[in-house]
């Protein structure tokens, strides 16, 4: 395979156009916009790389083949943060902390004196916490950015119009693939990213809630973003229930949130099949590259390498799909 084509410059995308160009392909990548931006589903991403945290709802694959994505980042010479994750609940509330602990693994005990020595501006605030010690975390909105800009250093083609393409095709284009496949569902997200320079976080916190779950992921310049919401439903508009739940849920973390600046507002649906895993699918010449559900950082490397592998004639890789339609 010497010519490629993909179509979508998300995460996705871009990743599979990196694994393309590593193999030494010469490749196009059709996208509407000229750069990232809110277009993509992965700019309202919160950048975790947290497999073992994600194994607490999901499948199997998620935990391990996520552990190989910070290094896949850092290698393409994106600024990865490798300080794990702080859980954390409210004493009201330890039987969700103990819930967790149970079903994840990779993580140890604190008290509080040891959460506040890894987090000092959280003393005094829980008696109890989970550290996560190999996960990382990074900037998404950077890290696409990074991608795109370093693509095109190696020779790819943004174009904004589809036409017709060279060799084999990979299609990443998401929940706009409902087209191809009508079993794929979209799954709302909402985020807020605030303004908080009066505290200070080095790591990702997820506060663990039986109704109103919150991760807070700390980014340059005293920012937050605020995520957790998941609603079955393709509906990209803001609710203003979501953003109380969010915002309210950052105030029971440390009230210093409730005095932040709020930035921004987002909201997007992830693409997901109906099992909520990833698959790769071939019809003919085209390779479907789709259903990163709330994984996209953490699956698209491992993703992209299986789908050019697929592309290789190296056998059928883990998401395989066969195609029934």
């Amino acid at each position: 395979m010497t010519r490629a084509t993909v179509i979508g410059a998300g995460v996705a995308g871009l990743c599979v156009a990196s694994e393309l160009v590593a193999r030494g392909c010469a490749v196009t990548v059709f996208d509407p916009v000229p750069q990232p931006g809110p277009h993509h589903c992965s700019w309202w991403a919160g950048g975790m790389l947290a497999p073992f945290c994600e194994g607490e709802a999901a499948e199997e694959p998620v935990v391990r083949l996520g552990q190989q994505a910070a290094g896949w980042w850092e290698r393409q010479g994106v600024s990865v943060t490798r300080r794990g994750t702080v859980v954390v609940t409210l004493n009201r509330d330890r039987r969700e902390l103990d819930r967790f602990a149970r079903r994840t693994e990779g993580h140890t005990r604190l008290d509080a004196a040891a959460l506040a020595a890894l987090e000092p501006d959280l003393a005094g605030r829980f008696d109890q916490a989970l550290h996560v010690t190999d996960e990382a975390h990074l900037d998404p909105r950077a890290a696409l950015r990074h991608l795109r800009a370093r693509l095109e250093g190696d020779g790819v083609s943004f174009v904004a119009e589809p036409g017709r393409g060279d060799g084999l095709t990979f299609d990443c284009r998401g929940l706009a693939a409902r087209d191809a496949f009508p079993d794929l569902r979209g799954v709302k997200g909402e985020m807020a990213v605030l303004r908080a320079p009066d505290i200070n976080l080095s790591r990702p916190v997820r506060l663990l809630h039986p109704r109103f779950p919150l991760y807070v992921v700390p980014r340059a310049d005293g920012h937050f973003m605020l995520g957790a919401t998941q609603i079955e439903s393709d509906d990209r508009r803001r609710r203003v229930r979501s953003v109380l739940e969010l915002l309210s849920a950052a105030y029971a973390l440390h009230p210093v949130f409730g005095e932040a600046e709020l930035v921004e507002i987002g909201a997007d649906a992830r693409p997901a099949f109906p099992d909520n895993l990833p698959r790769l699918i071939r019809r003919g010449e085209t390779i479907h590259v789709n259903g990163l559900f709330r994984h996209g950082f953490l699956l698209a490397p491992a993703l992209a390498r299986m789908a050019v592998d697929m592309a290789c004639d190296r056998g059928k890789p883990e998401f395989y799909h066969a195609d029934h339609g």
